[in-house]
This record gives C-alpha cells, structure tokens and sequence, in this order.
C-alpha cells in the first residue's frame, strides 16, 4: 500500500469520481502486504507503540503483528488456553471473527464461537492491558443463540457513540443482522434495554448477509456487512455493501434509498481479477485515513484467505475503497 498522504480533498474532483467503481473491474486490488497473509475475517488496531495487532477467525483466535501495515508476521493465539466453555457451542473448539478495540484504558474483543451452518452460537468478550496474544483474559458469555432462534449469534462488532452509549451489532443469515445495548460498565448487555434490533435482512431469495461493521462519520451512521456465500475458495462470491442511517439502530438505507431490511446496500468491494470474494471486513481509522480490512480468496493460490487492505474515501457521501 502506498504511503503518500496525499489530502483527499486536495485531490482534483475527476479523480475523485474517478474513485467510484462503475463496475467490478473498477474495484481497487488491496494495498501491497507481506509476510503472514493468510487469514480469515481479520479485526486490527495501531497500538500506541505504533505497531499493528491483527486478530482473525481459528484456534484460540489467531494473531499477526506489523511495524508498517505492509510487513506481517504471525504470533500466538489470543488465548494460550481456550476458555471450557467453547466447548458448549463448537466441538472443535475454536473462536471467529474477533472485534478489538480500546476504551477506558483497555482492549477488548468480542468474538463468537459457533459451528458452521449452525446458530447454536455464542459472542463473547475478552480484556487486555496491552491488546497483546496471550494476554487476554476472558470474561464470558454476551449473547446467545440456539436453534429455536431466528438471527445467529456471531459476527460481532462493538460500536461507542459519541453520546457514550454502547451497541453490539451482530449477525449471519437467517433473519439478518442485529443489535443490543452493552453497557460500558460490563461489556455486556444492558438490562434496562434488552430490545433487540433489526438492522438488514434480505427477506427474499438468499438469506446471506452477516459480520456487521458501524462507524460514524459526517452525522451519518454507516453500516457494512458482507452478503452472499463465504469460506468456498474460488467459488465464493462475498462481496462488501454498505447503508447509512440517521440513528444507530437504524433503518439504514443504500444510495439508492433501498432498506437494507429488504435487500439493499450499496457495493464497496466486489470480486475482480484474483480477488474473489472479499469480505468478513472490519474499518479501522489510522493516521492516513479509514482504511477496510477484509479477506479474499486468491483465485492464483488454490482460493487461499489473504489479507486485504485499502484505503476510504468519504467525498461523496459514501465509502469508496481505493
């Protein structure tokens, strides 16, 4: 990846519409990086030393570093010994698509742990001092679901509003993506509102759309999920969309004002070239700007997971990867 900081709103407005993909071929490919790339749903953070920690779905959630966001390399597992109760949820066991983020003076990380094709699932949370493999101390279960249920429990993402409220959007398939109330004190969730929301679902046809990703920006709240069918190599054909909303709980809508409760969002990345299927994305705000990070299957390494990283533009109205 680059890593001139060219202002974007220095750049001239033809190549700024020039960003926006009028087609699939038009996607960016991700920015250059090196090392350990193999990986799946990835989550990352800038530590305050300047170094990248980057925690992704397998084992006792798998972990890479990088001094440079080009250059990474592997480490321990997030837990050196899994938590028991894993085992009640995955005969494996092994935890997905983690969450980390800072606040208060600490690193938390919420993941899920669940059997694939199942929402017989749980999200849970950890905390660290140092964000660090290994340092992790896990505090237990957040949120279920079982077969009875008609949303899944995986997939979650942490958001902390600037009114210091806290939600946890989750989800995967069935009746789409969700969200709770935390309370910041716990990092469970609240009991004076135990509403869950409904953020998208695609009520027709597919019912493919999960690993949910708020921020806000510019007064909008932007909601990314990936839709469509994950984890089949060469064959898969995830793709990012996104929707922006007026309220954190929503009802969030694509830039052709379509619900994403019915079907909606807006393209940010799609499969082009030997980038098939990206997706189970995570935004990350750095010194140069937003930047998604997601994997994709490498359509000239046997559909290989490999770490994608590019960059965001906001000039419009709406996220451009580039």
């Amino acid at each position: 990846m680059s890593r001139i900081r060219t202002p974007l709103l220095a750049l001239p407005a033809a190549l700024l519409l020039a960003l926006v993909p009028s087609s699939a071929s038009a996607y960016p490919n991700p920015g250059t990086v090196t090392g350990s790339t193999v990986v799946h749903a990835p989550t990352m953070i800038r530590i305050s030393s300047g170094q990248y920690l980057l925690y992704a779905t397998g084992g006792g959630i798998s972990s890479k570093s990088s001094n440079n966001r080009i250059a990474f390399s592997a480490g321990a597992d997030a837990f050196g010994t899994r938590p028991g109760w894993w085992s009640s949820y995955s005969s494996v066991p092994e935890a997905w698509a983690p969450d980390i983020s800072h606040h208060g003076g600490k690193y938390l990380m919420y993941y899920s742990v669940s059997k694939f094709g199942s929402n017989t699932s749980a999200i849970g949370l950890a905390g660290s001092t140092t964000g660090q493999p290994g340092s992790w101390t896990d505090y237990g279960i957040v949120y279920t679901s079982n077969s009875a249920s008609d949303y899944n429990a995986i997939d979650p993402n942490l958001f902390v509003d600037s009114d210091g409220k806290w939600w946890l959007s989750f989800g995967s398939w069935w009746t789409g993506i969700k969200m709770i109330q935390i309370n910041p004190s716990t990092g469970k969730q609240l009991s004076s509102n135990t509403t869950r929301y409904s953020l998208a679902s695609r009520p027709t046809g597919t019912k493919a759309v999960e690993a949910p990703f708020i921020v806000k920006r510019n007064g909008y709240y932007y909601l990314f999920a990936s839709y469509d069918t994950c984890c089949a190599g060469t064959s898969s054909t995830y793709k990012v969309k996104v929707g922006r909303a007026t309220s954190v709980t929503g009802p969030y809508y694509d830039r052709n004002g379509v619900s994403m409760m019915n079907n909606g969002g807006t393209p940010v990345l799609e499969s082009h070239g030997r980038y098939i299927g990206p997706g189970g994305q995570s935004i990350m705000n750095d010194v140069d700007g937003d930047l998604i990070v997601y994997h994709y299957y490498d359509g000239q390494d046997n559909g290989t997971p490999k770490l994608g990283i590019n960059l965001l533009n906001w000039s419009t109205g709406w996220p451009v990867a580039y």
